[in-house]
């Protein structure tokens, strides 16, 4: 799996660490920044995390920031993506088994690393479910497609 990394300041430190555990899990990491704790602006780091996706580079995608918010808030405007906040167990099984997520957001401020690495994995570990579920994610890419 090849997957694709993304943060801004608040998370830096967070990126790092989640980058090393997907390394040692075997999966190719891609970062696209940023690459230091200098002010950023989280909407620029998470349209390029969406295109590498979207484009067919990366499968997957964890995006970090101080809440995980805004990053999941500009996630969502790029066509073709389906982001999810995760900072429960519960939360992150259900976006990708329910709503089919290809990228996770996470708060730097609100999880601890330890907490990060846990959700983290869970969210690798689960599929889409498809079944009931599959009609309502036709309809969030049918409504998509209407506003394009």
């Amino acid at each position: 799996m090849k997957m694709v990394v993304g943060c801004d300041e608040a998370a830096y430190k967070l990126k790092e660490q989640v980058k090393s555990h997907l390394e040692k899990k075997g999966i190719e990491v891609v970062d696209v920044g940023v690459y230091n704790e200098n002010p950023s602006l989280y909407p620029d780091t998470a349209e390029k995390l969406c295109l590498e996706i979207t484009n067919g580079n990366c499968e997957k995608g964890i995006l970090m920031c101080g809440t995980g918010i805004g990053m999941c808030i500009t996630a969502n405007k790029i066509p073709g993506i389906r982001a999810a906040v995760g900072h429960d167990l519960f939360s992150v099984e259900r976006s990708i088994k329910s709503n089919d997520c290809q990228v996770l957001c996470l708060g730097a401020r609100v999880i601890a690393y330890q907490y990060a690495e846990r959700l983290i994995d869970t969210w690798l570990e689960c599929e889409f479910a498809g079944g009931g579920s599959a009609p309502k994610v036709e309809r969030i890419m049918e409504i998509e497609k209407k506003y394009r």
